[in-house]
């Protein structure tokens, strides 16, 4: 009965007619980065004269609009976007790789090593997701800059991480941690107890099982995860205000790109040439590990 119910489903998802909806609906979803793409790529002149299908018709293309943006700044200095962009890979690529990392260790102890309070453990964890990042911002502001204390008791010393990465990195650990702990425990504890078992019968330790067996087959999980976490943390602007402080030693693309924005209105080719900078090594990242991310959503759908 589920057969012959499910057939004219799949059916109609894969007719003529949806096909064409699925590609109609491509078309219309990649017009606006293809007009930022080639609005990029014209002339100041060009720019301001027509719109950027007639460079279709009439190709007049060339990279000095990416030169200014990276290296002049787009009006003769030394602002350009090049350190920005460095400090974006500097703050995304750690501040991805520690949640990870400390999450799937979390999820693995939470899952396979039982102990008195695990349960209440991930349940705190998992109502964590409820607290809104705005809410914790300035008072994990005030705790990096004057520590906590308890009467003249000091809990917690005073951090000084002005001027570095660090208050960065950890704030958006600390805020990925719930979700990623959350969606890797419910990845590996789907994994099947008679290969658990079987390793532990051998001899092997909670490390060796982690590092061995679980790491390769929650790859895409990993992944998945990685790519929201690094999606988040590259066009994250409110946390790097936040803890950076728009400085240009530290401050990521975004805090330059909303200067930008402001010095720049009229200059929509320099613009379109960094906010497409912007969105080039998302795109990368996404399409590296697009595999991994389709087999980590479908994980779990189905059972046996």
């Amino acid at each position: 009965m589920t057969g012959r119910h499910r057939n004219p489903v799949r059916k109609s998802f894969s007719s003529p007619l949806a096909s064409a909806f699925v590609i109609a609906m491509t078309v219309l979803w990649t017009a606006p980065t293809l007009g930022l793409l080639v609005t990029s790529l014209r002339p100041k002149q060009d720019v301001t004269t027509d719109g950027w299908w007639n460079a279709l018709i009439h190709p007049d293309f060339g990279l000095g609009n990416y030169h200014a943006v990276l290296f002049e700044g787009g009006s003769g200095g030394s602002t350009g976007l090049m350190p920005f962009l460095v400090n974006s890979l500097a703050i995304s690529i750690p501040a991805t790789l520690f949640p990870l990392v400390l999450a799937a260790m979390a999820a693995y102890a939470l899952a396979w090593v039982r102990f008195r309070g695990s349960d209440a453990v991930f349940f705190t964890v998992f109502a964590l997701q409820v607290v809104p990042l705005q809410m914790a911002l300035i008072p994990l502001l005030r705790l990096f800059s004057s520590g906590a204390h308890l009467g003249s008791l000091t809990l917690i010393p005073a951090v000084d991480l002005k001027g570095s990465y660090a208050p960065v990195w950890l704030a958006h650990t600390m805020f990925a941690m719930p979700l990623a702990v959350f969606l890797l425990h419910n990845f590996i504890a789907q994994l099947p107890r008679d290969l658990m078992e079987a390793a532990v019968v051998d001899g092997a330790s909670h490390f060796k099982i982690f590092r061995s067996i679980v790491l390769p087959l929650c790859a895409p999980a990993l992944a998945s995860f990685a790519i929201f976490q690094f999606l988040w943390v590259w066009n994250d602007l409110l946390v790097a205000l936040t803890f950076a402080g728009g400085t240009p030693e530290v401050a990521p693309m975004t805090v330059r790109l909303a200067q930008q924005a402001g010095s720049l209105g009229g200059r929509w080719e320099l613009l379109t040439a960094g906010a497409f900078l912007s969105i080039i090594v998302p795109l990368i990242v996404f399409f590296s590990l697009q595999r991994y991310f389709v087999r980590g959503l479908l994980a779990g759908s189905v059972k046996g």
